[in-house]
């Protein structure tokens, strides 16, 4: 699991106001919400945090906030609506024995023999919600295609997850298929079409 540690500061006041002068300078609002504790606000720079959010790979924040450190994942982030700057961070902290629910992707091993044979392979799911623990987390989820032929589909339930880990999702949504080439389409039909004036 790839951790990241990011400095902070304590914000000096809470609310609309405070939060435009903090940006003025340069800062990034956030706040860590625990679950069990009360709500931390503090600002952040775009320097210390664009490895975790502008990335496609899960990471875990370690806020350090008055020389105490808080394990964290990213809950959610607030964008700009003109210029697409980053203007806001949610951090949940992660609790011994809690169950928390996080996005990781979803990362193929294997050689399928579809593309081996010309066939393109599609990833249709990047991403996929597990529940689990903050000691049973992991950064990805490795799914095999060594199996996926020409016209394969692999689904949701092909994946293999660790024991007390649990897949959010509906075990029939694909996630992969290898597409058959028009190419390979046009020598079949006529294959077939040979085939039947015989």
């Amino acid at each position: 699991m790839v951790s990241i540690s990011i400095p902070t500061t304590t914000r000096a006041g809470v609310g609309t106001k405070q939060a435009k002068l903090d940006r003025k300078s340069g800062l990034i609002p956030a706040v860590i919400y625990g679950q069990k504790n009360d709500p931390i606000h503090i600002n952040v720079t775009l320097q210390d945090v664009k490895n975790i959010i502008y990335t496609p790979d899960f990471k875990v924040a370690e806020l350090n906030v008055d020389g105490t450190t808080h394990k964290c994942i990213v809950k959610s982030t607030q964008f700009h609506a003109v210029n697409d700057s980053l203007i806001h961070i949610d951090f949940l902290k992660l609790s011994e024995g809690l169950k928390v629910k996080v996005d990781v992707p979803v990362r193929f091993f294997g050689t399928s023999p579809g593309v081996k044979l010309g066939g393109k392979l599609i990833q249709l799911v990047r991403k996929v919600t597990i529940k689990t623990t903050p000691d049973k987390l992991i950064d990805e989820l490795k799914v095999d295609i060594s199996g996926l032929d020409l016209g394969g589909v692999l689904r949701i339930k092909s994946i293999e997850v660790p024991a007390g880990i649990e897949i959010m999702a509906n075990a029939s949504i694909p996630i992969a298929n290898v597409e058959i080439p028009r190419a390979l389409k046009s020598a079949a039909a006529e294959e077939k079409k040979a085939a039947g004036k015989k």
